[in-house]
């Protein structure tokens, strides 16, 4: 098994459990203040681990000016992507339509993968890409 798939499996269960939870606080907070709240708790879940790489002396946070402002863009994404699934939940979305949701978002990443940083794209890729498709045209419905 290659040394990223445990993180991509802690990735995928975290982020679903993300929407779940933003579901059950959507009818609950504005889209605005939910969000900020959200993003506050990152941040302050991102300080720990920072402290602690400190405090253990395994601090090795390298930074250049790209990466702060392409980390920043992130944010920026992070936050609106954010509000936006709190206002699709207070406006009646289902929890189901989040996986088509994210399968779109994820065919994206793949296409722009391939397109700008020239990463292979095997058949099985291609595939679940034009599934992710489908995904989103079916969601529609």
């Amino acid at each position: 098994m290659s040394a990223w798939i445990p993180y991509a499996i802690v990735a995928a269960l975290l982020y679903g459990l993300h929407q779940v939870f933003t579901k059950l606080a959507a009818d609950r907070i504005g889209e605005g203040l939910g969000g900020f709240i959200v993003e506050a708790t990152a941040t302050a879940t991102i300080v720990v681990y920072l402290l602690y790489l400190r405090l253990a002396h395994q601090w090795n946070q390298a930074s250049s000016a790209p990466g702060i402002w392409w980390s920043a863009a992130t944010g920026f994404c992070v936050g609106i992507g954010t509000i936006a699934f709190f206002l699709l939940f207070q406006r009646g979305g289902p929890l189901s339509a989040v996986p088509g949701i994210v399968a779109g978002g994820a065919a994206f990443t793949a296409v722009v993968g391939f397109l700008a940083f020239h990463e292979p794209m095997p058949i099985s890729r291609i595939a679940g890409v034009l599934l992710s498709v489908l995904g989103l045209y079916l969601l529609r419905k």
